[in-house]
C-alpha cells in the first residue's frame, strides 16, 4: 500500500509569506496551476481512497489531482493546519526579526517553540496526525489486501508499473502538517522541524506494510523550480 502525503497549491498568503494556520485562504492563480501540473504528473496512479484537510486550500487542490477518477474525497478536521491563535496572519519576515514575536522561535527555534494562548503545540499536531493514521489509513491495508486491489501507478523511478497491489491513498494537507507527520517517521527532532523542505504541493510517498510506514520519498515536486519550500 502506498500514501502519497500533498501539500496544497500556493495561495497569497505563501506568496506574500503570511502566517495562515487554520485561515481558510483559498488558492492563489498559480497555486491551481500547480495543483494541475501535479495531477498530470499523478495521473497514472490509482487512488483508491483521497483524504482532504476541510480548509479550501487544500480540499481545492485534493479536487483537481482527484480529477476525473471514480473516487470520493473524504475531509477529516484532523488534517488541518497547526493552529497559530493570534499568530495566523503574521508576517515572516516580522516575527524572525522579534524575538517578542509569539512565533519568533516557530520559525528561528523550533525545538522551543511555546505556543501562546489557544495555538497548537507540535505534539498536539502530532497527536491528531497519529489519530487520523489509526482511524482512517491503517484499516484500509488489511481492507485493500483483502479486496486484490488492482493498482497502476508510477515508481520512485519514474518508470511505470502495473500490477495487482494493496491500494493507493492521497492525503492532502498542510506544510506544518505534513512536517510533523514525516519528522515523526523519519526520527527528525523539533530542533530541525525545517530540515525537509517541502514545497507547494510537494508529494511524500510512504508504503505502510505490516502496520509499519516507511518513507520512499520525503518531497517531490511535480513541476518546475519548487516555491515556498521554508518559510
Amino acid at each position: 500500500m502506498k500514501i502519497y502525503l500533498m501539500r496544497h497549491g500556493e495561495t497569497e498568503y505563501n506568496r506574500v509569506g503570511r502566517l495562515q494556520g487554520q485561515s481558510d485562504i483559498p488558492l492563489n492563480e498559480f497555486g491551481i496551476q500547480l495543483a494541475e501540473k501535479t495531477a498530470e504528473g499523478l495521473k497514472s496512479v490509482n487512488f483508491d481512497a483521497v483524504f482532504s484537510s476541510p480548509l479550501q486550500r487544500a480540499l481545492e487542490t485534493a479536487r483537481i489531482v482527484t480529477g476525473s477518477r471514480d473516487v470520493k474525497v473524504e475531509t477529516d478536521e484532523r488534517l488541518k493546519e497547526i493552529h497559530f491563535g493570534a499568530g495566523e496572519g503574521a508576517r515572516f519576515d516580522e516575527a524572525k526579526k522579534d524575538e517578542a514575536h509569539p512565533v519568533h522561535n516557530f520559525f528561528c527555534n523550533p525545538g522551543c517553540y511555546v505556543p501562546k494562548g489557544d495555538a497548537e503545540t507540535f505534539e498536539q499536531v502530532r497527536a491528531r496526525g497519529r489519530s487520523f493514521l489509526e482511524d482512517k489509513i491503517f484499516p484500509l491495508e488489511a481492507k485493500f489486501a483483502a479486496e486484490g486491489t488492482a493498482t497502476d501507478g508510477t515508481a520512485i523511478d519514474g518508470t511505470a508499473f502495473h500490477g495487482r497491489g494493496n491500494g493507493n491513498v492521497l492525503i492532502v494537507a498542510h506544510g506544518a502538517f505534513n512536517r510533523c507527520i514525516l519528522n515523526q517517521i523519519a526520527g527528525i527532532p523539533d530542533r530541525e522541524f525545517w530540515k525537509i523542505n517541502l514545497p507547494n504541493c510537494a508529494v511524500s510517498i510512504f508504503s505502510l506494510e505490516g502496520g509499519e510506514l516507511r518513507i520512499l520519498e520525503a518531497s517531490r515536486v511535480y513541476y518546475g523550480t519548487p516555491v515556498n519550500g521554508r518559510p
